[in-house]
């Protein structure tokens, strides 16, 4: 008797447990997206993370420290310093480069890691190419000819040429990097836009102050640096006009050749610290 109950108690046990089989695997199937889905969204915030580490990164390096570089070195070539001044400026412009090489370089290795470069856009190109010119440019920087050589003209404007157009494409392609994360994230750039505008309005602004500089300071001055005045030009004339009139009629005409050349000569003279 307690056999047949054993037995009959073990068929409802496995008949319940048959039951439960595909309830417990619809439920296993039915939770399996989920968790394909969690992945997914994580991968996509760390893929994100990585895109504004990356722009982060590019945008200090080239669109900030590059330009400033260039400022630098044309700070100390535009005045005349003491050699020590000189040479501060030289190493302010060799630190803001090789920092930005640096910096350049980690955004590589996270776009290498990270990101599909398929190379079928504009940024992604221009980038590549920025990669391979800043190399370019620190090693030309760090084998700079002695001056007095005849390859130190020939250095000079390739080195010039190059750090010119790596800052402008630079910041070009920032702008284009911006907009590849606007695409890619959905994600608003306005801001970022804004704030990247006003920076290089600014450094375009100091770039074209240091060439004005010089000349506005030299606004008013003449030799023994005392003011322009009217007085003073006046005097000038008056001089020139008193000298033609003591002369007699037949060299009027000679005078009148010499008043115009002394006249001119002031003017020169003004002009020549403008």
């Amino acid at each position: 008797m307690h056999r047949h109950a054993m037995i009959f108690y073990c068929c409802i046990c496995a008949s319940f447990a048959l039951h439960l089989l595909p309830c417990v695997k619809c439920s296993s199937i039915e939770l399996k997206p989920a968790s394909d889905n969690s992945i997914k969204h994580h991968q996509d915030s760390q893929k994100t993370f990585y895109i504004a580490v990356h722009g982060i990164l590019l945008w200090v390096s080239m669109g900030f420290l590059m330009p400033v570089g260039i400022l630098v070195i044309r700070m100390a070539s535009a005045q005349e310093f003491h050699r020590t001044t000189l040479r501060v400026f030289f190493c302010l412009h060799a630190i803001a480069q090789v920092l930005s090489v640096l910096l350049a370089t980690a955004g590589a290795v996270i776009s290498i890691r990270s990101f599909e470069n398929s190379f079928n856009n504009c940024h992604q190109r221009l980038g590549l190419g920025l990669y391979g010119a800043i190399y370019v440019q620190i090693l030309t920087g760090f084998r700079r000819p002695r001056r007095g050589r005849k390859s130190r003209s020939v250095w000079y404007l390739f080195h010039w040429i190059m750090g010119t157009a790596i800052s402008f494409v630079g910041v070009f392609n920032t702008y284009t990097g911006l907009k590849a994360y606007h695409s890619k994230t959905s994600k608003s750039t306005s801001l970022w836009t804004a704030l990247f505008t006003a920076q290089v309005l600014v450094m375009a602004f100091f770039y074209l102050f240091q060439d004005k500089w010089d000349y506005m300071k030299k606004q008013g001055v003449i030799l023994g640096n005392e003011p322009i005045t009217t007085s003073s030009v006046q005097i000038i004339t008056q001089g020139g006009n008193d000298k033609d009139s003591s002369t007699t009629e037949p060299c009027r005409k000679s005078n009148s050749l010499g008043t115009y050349f002394s006249r001119s000569n002031a003017l020169n003279k003004l002009f020549q610290l403008t």
